[in-house]
């Protein structure tokens, strides 16, 4: 006591009018500032800590609603962990995974696996390099049923709602449609029988139809514009009417037939496909498939075709006259529109030109190019004379 009454005494004395002085009280007031405010967090630490060990038995409590900002931020790191490794996309369908779980929407995954055919190479995962295949890779359920709940705008009236309900939506609901782009419907005008080009949003349709001017045309005019729609019905008609013609024929046969790859002798090898040697209508026949007309790098185009050529193995003692076109087979899902082709076999001319596979795009070429092999189903038809 006697020391901090010396000490009081002596900070007391050096008070009037030196800056010494002025110095020692500041320095105590901040001392008694720091230890008053160390020991209220001590009293705070501690009944936190009393709060977290009497709460340890209770159930958890919710999560704070994040503010508007960061809520966004969240959703933009989804996309960032939920997007396709190669389009850096959110994928729209099947999700499939490599075997350490990178993702890979159906369109990508289907186009690496058609590069690696063309390029005779083993398909890798974009991230890892690790081997991927149909059989390696399965689809990831999850991620589908967590993308499917993100939200999107939709292209038209710019809201947002979830991805699942957008299909829907876009389709039925939104009062600014105009094309649905996945379904091929497209709002038009109801007089567009008879020649009305117009497209447009939803709700502008019935102003619209109030004032379209098609159905004052004359006659004449009508006639004209019918009479392209008849072509074309016309030509559909044939086809079909050509087919059902086919069917009585005496003498038909079909089978499946299975294209497997090979490549050629060339410097440069080419991927081609052939079927191994089948029997129809009594005969032993062939079939041959091309990428592109066999260009030199389809990897490095876009757009991919593919082109066969049915080719008779059998000697014949008289020209053989046929009808043949080629149907996906009864597992695949790839869509191949009927044509009709024609030709007259014997022992000179026992191959047919190379004639296009009627698939509708290069998406489903690639689905085709990314099987292990091509399975479709051929029909000869065999010409009485």
């Amino acid at each position: 006591m006697s020391s901090l009454e010396e000490r009081g005494e002596v900070g007391v004395a050096a008070a009037p009018g030196s800056s010494s002085a002025g110095l020692g009280v500041g320095a105590v007031g901040a001392a008694l500032e720091a230890v008053a405010g160390g020991m209220a967090m001590q009293e705070e630490v501690a009944i936190r800590r009393e709060g977290t060990e009497s709460d340890q038995d209770e159930p958890p409590k919710k999560r704070m609603r994040l503010p508007e900002g960061e809520s966004g931020k969240l959703e933009e790191r989804l996309y960032s962990v939920l997007c396709c490794t190669v389009c850096l996309d959110l994928p729209k369908a099947s999700v499939y995974q490599c075997t350490n779980g990178h993702l890979m929407c159906a369109g990508c995954f289907i186009h690496l696996l058609a590069d690696s055919r063309l390029k005779e190479e083993q398909a890798t995962c974009p991230n890892c390099r690790c081997e991927i295949s149909k059989s390696l890779c399965c689809r990831n359920l999850a991620v589908e049923k967590a993308v499917s709940e993100l939200p999107t705008d939709c292209t038209f009236c710019l809201k947002q709602f979830p991805r699942s309900s957008m299909e829907r939506h876009q389709k039925e609901e939104c009062q600014d449609r105009y094309t649905y782009s996945l379904m091929r419907t497209v709002t038009q005008c109801k007089y567009k029988r008879i020649g009305c080009p117009w497209q447009g949003p939803f709700h502008e349709l019935p102003a619209h139809e109030g004032e379209c001017c098609h159905p004052t045309k004359t006659g004449s005019e009508l006639m004209g514009i019918l009479g392209e729609m008849d072509q074309n019905h016309r030509r559909e008609l044939q086809l079909y009417n050509s087919i059902f013609s086919l069917l009585c024929y005496e003498k038909i046969g079909f089978t499946e037939v299975q294209f497997r790859p090979y490549r050629t002798d060339d410097f440069i090898t080419r991927l081609y496909y052939e079927t191994p040697r089948f029997t129809v209508l009594n005969q032993t026949w062939v079939l041959k498939a091309r990428v592109n007309d066999s260009e030199r790098n389809p990897n490095l185009s876009c757009k991919r075709t593919l082109s066969f050529q049915l080719i008779l193995k059998s000697k014949v003692n008289s020209a053989l006259e046929c009808s043949f076109l080629l149907l996906k087979g009864p597992y695949d899902d790839v869509r191949i529109k009927p044509v009709i082709h024609h030709h007259a076999f014997s022992n000179d001319t026992n191959e047919t030109e190379y004639v296009p596979l009627p698939i509708s795009d290069s998406v489903e070429c690639n689905k085709l190019l990314a099987a292990k092999n091509i399975n479709l189903r051929l029909f000869i038809f065999q010409i009485q004379k």
